[in-house]
């Protein structure tokens, strides 16, 4: 997968919509290997040229070798991450490495030394990677702040929209042939609360805010008095956020205070009315207790985009839930967000090999010369 003789090796590893989109097919997730030359436009160039057609397609689980300039490059489909002991085949193979969800723990890290000096995050969120252990053994950890606080909070409201206006199943019942207006109700008659206020948590605070939504917050640690009162946020408890929101949005980071936040106990203090809305990270819930509360009619409804195991298991009891509106971890989806990412990921693996660079602008235009 990665070569090195003489140059700097890097693995670019599987980020959900690879670097420069490596592989342009969005449904696929890939993992490759390139040259990564001293001369930083060559660099580019490699990228750039896999990323236009130098390569193949994979349609199945089977490897495929990407060709540039004549060296062979190895590729594999990597549905949604490289899971340890798939990374642990290449450790000590690259310098610098650019990833998705891949499970960089401590044993990963150890083994890849002393080549490793970087690893790049494709985003925001590093749960999948054991950055306390990376910085004591050197390596440096980058990601994207504030990625895609857009496209997941606008992501969020069109699930409590969905599920206030019920356009989903009225549509399914017409075309089903059934004429049934089925009840909804407004936005502003709701209260929403929402689970740690963050850049995300703050952005779909704003959003309901103006469609006139009353504002419950909860987080562990103190937010800015200025976004309370501007925007009539009330912060509580927990466990009074639960018993009195209607709609229900999870936008922690993964955390072990936030593991299974939302578990059996915590699912008895929702009301049965409410919904229940996670973009944030899958093992937030507690999913056997979500569907067992679903099940028995303690929750009205609930809209995933994360899963404890994801892809979500086929068997899932989740799938056969008309209450339960479901996406493959997807509402990131955003060309404008997705290439802003690219770009910054990149920067951050120059930086973290010392390779000198200087703006985002300044990349794209070496980028065009390559």
């Amino acid at each position: 997968m990665i070569s090195g003789d003489g140059f700097q090796a890097v693995g670019l590893v599987g980020p959900r919509e690879d670097a420069l989109n490596v592989f342009r097919r969005k449904k696929m997730r890939a993992a490759h290997g390139i040259r990564a030359h001293k001369d930083l436009r060559r660099f580019l160039g490699h990228v750039r040229g896999a990323g236009h057609g130098a390569g193949g397609v994979a349609h199945d689980n089977e490897p495929v070798v990407l060709h540039q300039d004549h060296r062979r490059q190895h590729a594999f489909l990597v549905h949604e991450r490289l899971e340890a002991e798939e990374i642990l085949r290449y450790a000590g193979q690259f310098e610098g490495t650019i990833c998705g969800d891949d499970r960089y723990n401590a044993d990963v890290i150890k083994a890849c030394l002393p080549a490793l000096k970087v690893i790049s995050k494709w985003g925001t969120g590093i749960d999948s990677i054991d950055k306390q252990a990376a910085e004591a053994m050197g390596v440096r950890v980058m990601n994207t702040p504030n990625a895609f606080t857009v496209p997941v909070s606008e992501s969020v409201l069109c699930s409590i929209l969905n599920f206030a206006r019920r356009q989903p199943w009225m549509d399914r019942s017409m075309k089903n042939g059934i004429w049934d207006k089925i009840p909804g109700h407004t936005l502003s008659e709701s209260t929403i609360g929402v689970v740690g206020v963050g850049n995300i948590g703050k952005a779909v605070l704003r959003r309901a805010r103006a469609f006139g939504m009353k504002l419950l917050g909860n987080d562990i640690i103190e937010i800015e008095p200025d976004f309370l009162i501007e925007n009539g946020v009330e912060m509580t408890t927990l466990e009074d956020l639960l018993r009195r929101a209607d709609y229900i949005s999870l936008n922690p980071s993964l955390t072990p205070s936030s593991y299974h936040l939302i578990n059996a106990e915590t699912l008895r203090l929702v009301k049965p009315t409410a919904v229940l809305v996670n973009a944030s990270r899958g093992p937030v819930v507690h999913e056997a207790a979500l569907v067992e509360a679903l099940q028995q009619g303690r929750l009205r409804g609930a809209a995933l985009d994360v899963f404890e195991k994801e892809p979500l298991p086929a068997d899932s009891p989740l799938l056969q839930m008309d209450n339960v509106m479901l996406s493959p971890h997807n509402t990131n989806s955003s060309p404008f967000y997705w290439e802003r990412i690219h770009w910054n990921t990149l920067r951050n693996l120059l930086i973290g090999l010392n390779i000198p660079t200087g703006d985002i602008d300044s990349l794209k235009a070496l980028e065009k010369q390559a």
